[in-house]
């Protein structure tokens, strides 16, 4: 793809205006950790993605440091959340995502209402339920000796926990995913305009459903919630409610498939955490660096300069959690996984807007690797399968079929 020069704002230094591959909503068979990304990290630590917007069509300031990554998240002065996902602008609308796109002082008073509600304590609740559905998930194809993991796994054992904790159907699982895949992935205009639409719609009506008859689930508890001591108003539950949908249903699906394909092509790692499986938790904050997979938004509201660049109010900067968690300034050797290792990482982001469900996803994940390695025999991509994977804004492991020998 090459820069389109009309889309490329003046004061961008042409020689910084290019692709960048990890956004670029197309198939790759090409491993985004362990081959574009080096490449990316032998560029300048700030260059203009031509694409990183395909709806509508807009360039982006890219980091690839870690330190510039993490001063950025810091800086809630000069770079900001208000309107970086323009969903509701794509639909002539002005409601913000609660609380990602809110920023001080009203975010504070949001997120402080909803962290009890995401602690530890809170989903250690759930350990029962999520093991219990990854048992019975597994049970389906243990004794078939294959698995399409992607999608008899990845998928529905994360979505359905999210489904349940919203109180939305199970047996509307895929539609929701078609929403989500069009909120998210598609570079179709109407499809993504369509399925915001879609949604708010949807999501109004189950609010309106819990206004009669309340529920014990996400969504009636957020109804409950103040900030700055009044009530939420009936759209500010629809922001959160729009947010716990949208990060729901596809971040952790994208860490399982990449966690899974690094086990089944890395042998020995499978082997050491089936060995001592007290050593999982640990591995997987390695495996999360190693495979960051999102890549979030900030506007810019303060004329600024990194690295001598200009970063004028109004132009996006993209946070890209693969580039920040490899980056070889700040870990040594990135592209080795060491399971022993203890990373500070970005995968979940940094500062007052870090993942709010980071002890769900984080839970989520050591169940199901317990769960896998306890309940299948070493496995492994099945042979001559070219693994692709999906390049948007939370990349994916599309399809990973995976193989064991009969026990």
């Amino acid at each position: 793809m090459n820069a389109d020069v009309d889309t490329i704002p003046a004061h961008v230094p042409p020689e910084l205006a290019m692709p960048f591959p990890l956004t670029s909503r197309q198939t790759s068979y090409v491993h985004p950790h362990k081959h574009l990304v080096p490449e990316l990290h032998k560029g300048p630590p700030i260059f203009f993605g031509t694409n990183v917007f395909p709806v509508p069509p807009r360039g982006c300031w890219v980091l690839t440091r870690a330190e510039d990554l993490k001063a950025v998240y810091e800086n809630n002065v000069d770079f900001i959340k208000k309107g970086n996902s323009m969903f509701a602008p794509m639909i002539g609308e002005s409601w913000d995502v609660i609380p990602t796109e809110l920023d001080p002082p009203k975010h504070t008073a949001f997120r402080r209402a909803l962290e009890p509600g995401f602690s530890p304590r809170e989903m250690a609740k759930q350990e029962t339920k999520i093991s219990t559905r990854a048992a019975e998930l597994i049970n389906r194809f243990k004794d078939k000796g294959e698995v399409d993991f992607i999608k008899d796994f990845a998928v529905p054992f994360p979505v359905s926990i999210v489904l349940d904790l919203l109180g939305l159907p199970l047996d509307r699982m895929y539609e929701f995913l078609d929403w989500e895949y069009n909120l998210l992935h598609t570079a179709i205009p109407d499809d993504r305009r369509n399925a915001i639409a879609t949604l708010k719609q949807f999501l109004y009506e189950e609010i309106e459903k819990r206004e009669k008859n309340p529920t014990d689930d996400l969504i009636s508890r957020t109804m409950q919630l103040e900030a700055d001591g009044r009530p939420w108003t009936k759209e500010e539950v629809f922001g959160h409610c729009f947010n716990l949908f949208i990060g729901g249903l596809d971040t952790v699906t994208a860490n399982l498939g990449f966690h899974f394909h690094h086990l089944a092509t890395h042998l020995d790692d499978q082997r050491l955490l089936r060995e001592d499986p007290s050593r999982i938790e640990q591995g997987i904050l390695e495996l999360m660096r190693a495979y960051a997979a999102v890549t979030t938004i900030r506007v810019c509201k303060n004329e600024i300069k990194i690295h001598g660049v200009t970063i004028k109010p109004g132009d996006r900067v993209a946070m890209s959690t693969p580039l920040g968690s490899n980056d070889p300034a700040a870990y040594d050797s990135p592209q080795e996984v060491r399971l022993d290792r203890r990373p500070v990482h970005l995968s979940l982001g940094h500062g007052i807007h870090r993942c709010l469900g980071a002890h769900l996803a984080r839970r989520e994940l050591k169940v199901a690797m317990q769960d896998m390695l306890a309940m299948l025999p070493e496995f492994r991509v099945k042979p001559g399968f070219k693994v692709p994977f999906q390049m948007t804004n939370v990349m994916h492991v599309m399809e990973l079929p995976l193989v064991w020998d009969p026990a």
